[in-house]
């Protein structure tokens, strides 16, 4: 890691002001805070001037700690303290930040700092020869069980080998960065183990409503037998105990009993599918909706972002039911979500949620 300065004197601006969006969004953003505590608004207000400009100069750190009323030296420490901020121009296209922490690193971290050398620059903060690519090692991103990684601008690419992240470097550097799906680049939900679940694979155990009823049955489980019921033999109540069941078994049983079988596809709630249209939206920018679910989801002819948007309660209680889902669907409300997308991409899905879908 590298000591962390501002960019030299000729690479700074004479002055910063944010432009109209972007001062509305710092208003904002400050009336988050209760009085008198507006300061800790300068981590947000420092990334809005980031992606503005660029990246952060000594006037945008200066103009941000005069909205807040603080001294110049905390907006430098906190822009020089988070590798997040770039304290110099970076490229156009991509600036590419390399996790050096000790899982990364045993995970081929250093093979990934070569590909950047050989194909941005071999040293680090320096663009390549168009300015648009640039890359640096930084500290953990958060991600240590897909190791390795990078983060490019706000986006994480995890799982990655030397070949993969020269594709997504070539990719970057061709303009065509937004092909490139964030996340897991092997065959990984998230950061679930790479053979699958092996815990929690759905959430009965852990949902109120099949608890309950798990723990009713459980306490009939325990209830001893009357002694008409049982053996007269010492060592036939011995066999007998051994062979009840425990109320783990029993709460297990239970909440197996309490799960409901995927509705039909025949069912009069089930959504309208579509034939495959030229154009197929990426369903797995709403929330909830990974690689599998989305084929699931065009298996049943659903397609583009308006046809989520359009679902009526029922429709969703029997998605949600086929998908073994137990209310995600409502919780993480996927139609609000679809309609966001549907109407302007993920521009309008930022403006409504503010933040970018993962």
């Amino acid at each position: 890691m590298s000591v962390r300065r501002l960019a030299e004197p000729e690479f700074q601006p004479a002055d910063f002001a944010f432009n109209k969006a972007n001062a509305a969004a710092a208003k904002k953003w400050i009336a988050k805070y209760p009085k008198g505590r507006q300061q800790s608004a300068i981590i947000p207000l420092l990334m809005l001037a980031q992606d503005q400009e660029g990246w952060v100069t000594k006037a945008a750190i200066e103009s941000v700690c005069d909205m807040l009323d603080m001294p110049y030296i905390r907006g430098l420490e906190v822009a020089t303290f988070y590798t997040q901020y770039q304290l110099k121009p970076v490229g156009t296209r991509a600036h590419i930040q390399v996790c050096g922490t000790t899982p990364c690193m045993l995970r081929g971290a250093g093979e990934l700092m070569d590909v950047c050398r050989s194909k941005i620059h071999p040293e680090q903060f320096h663009t390549n020869e168009d300015g648009t690519l640039s890359w640096e090692e930084v500290e953990c991103l958060g991600a240590c069980v897909n190791a390795p990684m990078i983060m490019v601008f706000k986006d994480t690419y995890e799982d990655l080998t030397p070949e993969r992240l020269a594709e997504i470097i070539d990719a970057f550097e061709a303009g065509k960065g937004d092909t490139i799906e964030a996340g897991p680049q092997i065959d990984r939900f998230y950061s679930a183990p790479q053979g699958g679940f092996t815990s929690l694979a759905d959430e009965k155990a852990v949902l109120k409503s099949t608890r309950a009823k798990a723990t009713g049955v459980a306490k009939a489980a325990q209830v001893p037998p009357s002694k008409a019921a049982r053996h007269k033999t010492d060592a036939a109540e011995t066999n007998e105990a051994v062979q009840s069941p425990s109320p783990v078994k029993a709460s297990a049983k239970a909440e197996k009993a309490a799960g409901t079988a995927k509705p039909s596809l025949d069912h009069k709630d089930r959504p309208k599918g579509i034939d495959k249209p030229t154009a197929v939206d990426d369903l797995k920018l709403i929330s909830g909706i990974g690689p599998k679910n989305e084929a699931i989801l065009h298996e049943l002819g659903i397609y583009t972002f308006a046809q989520v948007a359009s679902w009526k309660k029922a429709e969703r209680g029997w998605v949600d039911a086929y998908l073994n889902f137990h209310g995600r669907i409502e919780r993480e409300d996927w139609v609000k979500q679809a309609k966001a997308l549907a109407k302007g991409g993920v521009a309008e899905y930022t403006r409504v949620f503010g933040k970018k879908p993962v």
